[in-house]
C-alpha cells in the first residue's frame, strides 16, 4: 500500500485564491505606502510615468483583445477554445502590465489625499482582485467542449463571465481616464 499522495498547499481549492488576493493586495499596498512616502526626483518622476504609461498599455491592450475575442465567442463569431488559448497566452502579460503599474506608480509620488488618485488606486486593486477571482471560473470554462456557446453555459457561469466583464471595463476605464486627468493636472 502506497502512502497518499500530498498535494501542495496552494494546488488545493480554497486556499490559491485567498493567498494571491492577500498577495495582490499587500503589493498593491507596497505600492501606495512606498508612492505616498516617497518623492523623487523630476528624471526618475518622468521615466517612471512613461514606464507607467507602457504597463498600461501592455496590460489594458491585453484585456482588451481577450475581452473583444471573449465578446465573439459570446455573439458567436468565435469558438470558445479560441477564446480561452488567447486567455492562456495573454494572462502573463496582463499580470507583468499590472506589476508593472504597481512597480512604477510607486515613483510617480500619486497625491494620495485628492479622492480621484483614491478612486484610480481603488480601481487597481479592483482590476487585480477580478482577475484573480476568474482563475476559477476561467478553469470552468477551458474544461467544456470547443463547441460550447454562450447561451449553453450554466447560467451562474455566464453572470460571472458578465460580471467580471463589467467591472473590468469599469475600473479600467474610470482609472485610466483618472490617471491622465491627474497626469495633465500636474504640469
Amino acid at each position: 500500500m502506497s502512502a497518499p499522495a500530498v498535494r501542495p498547499a496552494l494546488s488545493r481549492p480554497g486556499v490559491l485564491m485567498p493567498v494571491l488576493s492577500l498577495a495582490a493586495t499587500a503589493a498593491w499596498g507596497a505600492s501606495v505606502a512606498v508612492g505616498s512616502a516617497l518623492t523623487f526626483d523630476p528624471g526618475v518622476h518622468r521615466l517612471a510615468l512613461a514606464a507607467h504609461v507602457l504597463a498600461m498599455v501592455l496590460a489594458f491592450g491585453s484585456v482588451i483583445v481577450v475581452d473583444w475575442v471573449g465578446f465573439l465567442w459570446l455573439i458567436g463569431k468565435r469558438r470558445l477554445h479560441d477564446t480561452s488559448r488567447l486567455e492562456s497566452a495573454a494572462a502573463p502579460l496582463i499580470w507583468i502590465g499590472l506589476a508593472g503599474l504597481l512597480f512604477t506608480g510607486a515613483f510617480i509620488h500619486p497625491d494620495i489625499t485628492s479622492s480621484a488618485t483614491q478612486l484610480k488606486m481603488c480601481c487597481v486593486l479592483g482590476l487585480m482582485l477580478n482577475g484573480i477571482s476568474l482563475i476559477p471560473v476561467m478553469r470552468r470554462l477551458h474544461a467544456l467542449p470547443d463547441g460550447t456557446n454562450f447561451k449553453e453555459v450554466c447560467g451562474n457561469l455566464r453572470a460571472r463571465l458578465l460580471v467580471a466583464l463589467v467591472l473590468s471595463q469599469a475600473f479600467w476605464w474610470t482609472a485610466i481616464i483618472v490617471g491622465f486627468a491627474n497626469s495633465m493636472s500636474r504640469r
